[in-house]
């Protein structure tokens, strides 16, 4: 048989060494309750690759070491073997027997044995499941257990079922993949962002050391351009100072001429001007004196009018009584009127007393009065004759006075006129010489300029005097062009071996990470690849096996109930579900779409049910057994545990139980820890386990054929 011997040391409640040989289709193990029986299934579950200490009944890993008793002292290490004939090769090792160990001691030290070689825990866990083992699942039923096909969710019955059908080792190897992938992406995001972090200083070292090579060929460069630059602009500013030279000469000497020419008539109209009659004020005086002869005149013809005015009412005196007196004020009102006009208030007053002294002599005298009239009258007559020969004389004078003002009027504009156009013409010679002494100082400013720049380039404007080359077709260009080449000669600066060095040491770390980054990206796809095809065929395997499982299920169903029908059935695909699997001794959840769960449908003659929650305790356990065996019975594992899965059953049940036992331990182990007097019928071997008075597990050994 495939499974030969178990040995236990110090593990939990065995503290002395036992050896129990399972090399038989069946083995019993029996006991009271508390004798230890359970601990063997506890060894056997801790070799198949159990990490967990609470499920393996323990609060934590040092509880698997013997505690010690009052009579017994605590032992310091736990160990368990078990031993396996390989004769066959179903272990892909080249050893006719394989054993495997694992010691725990109370220091937290662990170890695990091939064939006394140390391996892992991951190579444990990936070397049973190639053979269709496990440490959950199916392999090892527990005690209390006995439902667990009944009460696990879909997706539990479907890892149990992919553990029988050998596809726990597909998982394990995609949930390695899927952790090596999310590692593989981490180092390649992180190999990006180093590349990422290298690139700029690269490639700054790259064109600085690039431009160490084409420095001199740069300077040579720069040099060309800033002769052909600086000596045509010199020697076109400096040619433009010579020309300018002789016409600032001449614009000086004409300025000169046209100077004592302008002066000379400007010393004649000063001349001219304090040489004129005194025209003005002697016209002012005859118009004074016009205006007041005028206003003696019209005096006088007032004075005239009012006696002429009286002697005519002192003639017609005698016809006053007849004359209309409304006539007669009217000539005074008339008086009154010329009296006014006049415009004084002593006239006014005199006029008044006059009209008062004419409207009484009107009365009171006669032709007394008209004699000094006439005398009167004839004095302002000859007054008026005298003021028109003063008026006239006035005009003679005043006409004199105006053509000579007009004559020398007309010499002034003529000399002013010549002195203007002189004037002018200097004008026009000064801003001729200032716009070629203007010209001159830009120049000169143009030449301080381009010296301080040609300093600042670190030359002297005496490098570029014997200078005769071409000149530049484009300066803008070329300016452009000696600022970039004297950056990149200031970027380059002296030739340094470290920045050489460093760029050697930059691009060997670049090209390693460009290297690493496209093995990387292969990783990731091979992964993906390989994460695919797991995919596939764990898909593939299981869907090929689960209608033939579910047709051995209906068959040994209909056997232990004597009929009913069962079948499992898969639900449509979801998303994705958590597969928990363990990779490097850690426990590690995948993502993967997968088929949601297994669930299962029975039916029971003469009973009608509405939920697997119904059943009994009893009739679980049965559920239960006939999936086990329907699960062995199209892909057998080397050996099963089965610890008092048989408690619930009845004695037929029971009987039922060990005959599917005794048919099926041609193909596989079976372990059993029972209390069923037919299950140990079935048995080949029994193993009594008992507590001895000093509290350690001893075994008895029978065997029954």
């Amino acid at each position: 048989m495939f499974l030969r011997k178990l040995e236990l040391q110090g593990f939990k409640s065995f503290a002395d060494k036992i050896s129990l040989d399972l090399s038989h289709g069946i083995t019993a193990v029996v006991g009271p309750n508390g004798s230890g029986k359970s601990n063997i299934t506890d060894a056997l579950r801790w070799l198949l690759g159990e990490r967990e200490a609470r499920n393996l009944r323990g609060g934590k890993v040092e509880d698997l070491i013997f505690a010690g008793t009052k009579d017994r002292p605590r032992m310091g290490m736990a160990q368990a073997s078990m031993y396996f004939d390989n004769s066959s090769g179903f272990f892909p090792v080249d050893y006719k027997e394989v054993s495997v160990s694992r010691r725990l001691s109370r220091d937290g030290e662990s170890e695990i044995l091939l064939n006394k070689s140390e391996i892992r825990l991951k190579d444990v866990i990936d070397f049973f499941a190639k053979s269709r083992m496990g440490a959950r699942g199916l392999s090892i039923v527990s005690q209390g257990e006995s439902d667990i096909f009944i009460n696990s969710t879909p997706l539990e019955r479907r890892e149990m079922i992919e553990e029988i059908l050998g596809l726990k080792e597909y998982q394990i190897k995609k949930a390695e993949a899927v952790r090596r992938l999310k590692n593989t992406g981490f180092n390649l995001e992180k190999a990006n962002a180093l590349i990422g972090e290298l690139a700029p200083h690269l490639r700054m070292l790259k064109k600085q050391v690039s431009r160490y090579e084409g420095r001199e060929e740069i300077a040579g460069e720069l040099n060309e351009l800033e002769n052909r630059y600086y000596g045509s602009r010199l020697k076109k500013i400096k040619d433009a100072l010579l020309k300018l030279q002789p016409a600032l000469k001449d614009a000086e000497k004409e300025l000169s001429k046209q100077e004592v020419v302008t002066k000379k008539l400007e010393a004649e109209i000063t001349d001219v001007r304090n040489s004129g009659p005194e025209t003005d004020e002697k016209i002012k005086v005859i118009q004074e004196k016009r205006k007041n002869s005028l206003d003696r005149k019209f005096n006088f013809q007032k004075d005239l009018n009012r006696l002429e005015t009286r002697l005519e009412l002192t003639q017609n005196l005698p016809d006053v009584k007849e004359v209309n007196l409304l006539a007669a004020l009217k000539d005074v009102r008339n008086l009154a009127y010329a009296s006014v006009e006049e415009g004084t208030l002593e006239r006014l007053k005199d006029t008044v007393s006059k009209i008062v002294s004419l409207i009484d002599n009107l009365f009171s005298k006669g032709n007394d009065a008209s004699g000094e009239l006439k005398k009167s009258m004839a004095k302002l007559e000859a007054d008026i004759k005298q003021t028109d020969k003063e008026l006239k004389d006035l005009d003679i004078a005043e006409a004199d006075s105006t053509k000579h003002i007009r004559q020398f009027n007309e010499k002034f504009k003529e000399i002013f006129i010549a002195f203007e156009s002189e004037r002018n013409k200097l004008i026009k010679l000064k801003d001729e010489k200032n716009s070629l002494v203007f010209e001159s100082e830009k120049l000169d400013i143009k030449l301080k300029d381009l010296s301080v720049q040609i300093l600042e380039i670190g030359r002297k404007a005496s490098d570029f005097d014997v200078w005769s080359g071409v000149p530049l077709e484009d300066e803008e260009v070329a300016v452009r062009r000696m600022f970039r080449l004297r950056g990149e000669l200031s970027a380059i600066g002296e030739i340094d071996q470290n920045t050489i060095k460093d760029y050697k040491e930059t691009e060997e770390r670049h090209t390693f990470l460009v290297d690493q980054v496209s093995d990387l990206e292969k990783a990731v796809t091979d992964l993906n690849k390989l994460i695919e095809d797991l995919d596939y065929k764990i898909r593939h395997e299981f869907n090929s096996a689960i209608s033939h499982i579910s047709e051995e299920f209906n068959k040994y169903i209909n056997a232990l109930f004597g009929g009913g029908k069962a079948k499992l059935t898969v639900e449509e695909e979801k998303d994705e579900r958590v597969l928990d699997v363990e990779v490097e001794g850690l426990e590690v959840q995948a993502n993967e779409k997968v088929e949601s769960g297994v669930y299962i449908d029975v039916s029971f003659p003469r009973k009608r049910l509405k939920g697997l929650e119904v059943l009994s305790g009893g009739e679980k356990a049965l559920v239960s057994i006939a999936a086990l065996f329907a699960l062995i019975s199209v892909s057998p594992p080397p050996f099963l545990v089965l610890d008092e899965i048989d408690a619930p059953l009845d004695e037929i049940n029971a009987r039922r139980f060990g005959e599917l036992l005794k048919n099926f331990s041609k193909k596989t182990q079976f372990l059993i820890v029972t209390h069923n007097r037919a299950t140990m019928e079935a048995a080949d071997v029994l193993y009594g386990v008992t507590m001895s008075a000093d509290g350690t597990s001893q075994v008895l050994s029978i065997k029954l054929n």
